[in-house]
């Protein structure tokens, strides 16, 4: 391909070759948001659309706030790797992917700038209104890939996106006292945490025991979700907090 028209109104175009065909007649119904993890965006623009790399994004979005698009949304990119939503294993053939110009946790992990999320903001606006995509569908890398991936990280501003219309989210719990769950632990309260976990989408076994798994998960919930402490202990603000979006969900009974 020598090139195409961007589906994002003022987006750059680079085309990576590292792409191929959304399988089974699948549809962009989830957008999974990424950092680069490198040290500058151009090292990530070029490393994306490397053949020798096997990886891509659909988009990447620069700290100055440019946009270059590198996969058609009618392309499958292959952003996520090994992960899973809602029981869907092939996350990129259902999924858009956003790269988002940042070092990292390894390379000195700084906040996003304000120009930088507003240009995901408005991107994110976009891509939801050509696919009538859900905002529960809004997902960090991390929700789709616990423990092998982090980002956007605990830094990346949900709560701005979710107030400019994109993505779900509600003010977490404050952190206090109470009951909590933690490695070990079993029994009924322990599978009603994994339940709702597992209803919200993320990838855990309901089997009554607070495993290493279940903690994992926790953890990226907290860092989407309740990013104040990641800690993989399920306080009475992360049930809490869980329990509201699930609430908030749309055709939930509240």
């Amino acid at each position: 391909m020598s090139g195409f028209l961007p589906d994002q109104e003022g987006a750059d175009v680079r085309v990576s070759p590292n792409f191929g065909p959304r399988r089974e007649g699948a549809r962009p119904e989830l957008v999974i948001l990424h950092y680069t993890g490198m040290e500058t965006s151009a090292a990530a623009e070029a490393w994306l659309c490397d053949p020798v790399s096997e990886v891509s994004s659909h988009y990447l979005v620069h700290e100055d706030g440019c946009v270059t698009q590198m996969v058609r949304e009618s392309d499958r990119a292959w952003h996520a790797g090994k992960s899973s939503w809602r029981g869907e294993a092939d996350v990129n053939s259902s999924s858009i992917g956003i790269e988002i110009a940042n070092p990292g946790h390894a390379l000195g992990y700084r906040d996003f700038p304000a120009v930088q999320i507003e240009a995901v903001i408005g991107l994110c606006g976009g891509i939801i209104a050509r696919h009538g995509i859900k905002p529960e569908n809004v997902l960090a890398h991390s929700d789709v890939a616990p423990g092998r991936k982090v980002d956007p990280g605990e830094k990346f501003p949900w709560q701005l996106l979710a107030d400019a219309g994109v993505g779900h989210f509600v003010k977490p719990s404050p952190i206090g006292g109470g009951r909590f769950l933690s490695a070990g632990d079993r029994g009924e309260p322990v599978e009603a945490l994994q339940s709702m976990l597992a209803l919200y989408g993320y990838g855990v076994e309901i089997n009554g025991v607070f495993d290493p798994r279940t903690k994992i998960v926790v953890e990226a919930f907290q860092r989407h979700f309740r990013a104040e402490q990641i800690d993989g202990i399920a306080d009475r603000s992360t049930i809490e907090t869980l329990h509201r979006l699930l609430s908030t969900l749309p055709g939930s009974l509240g």
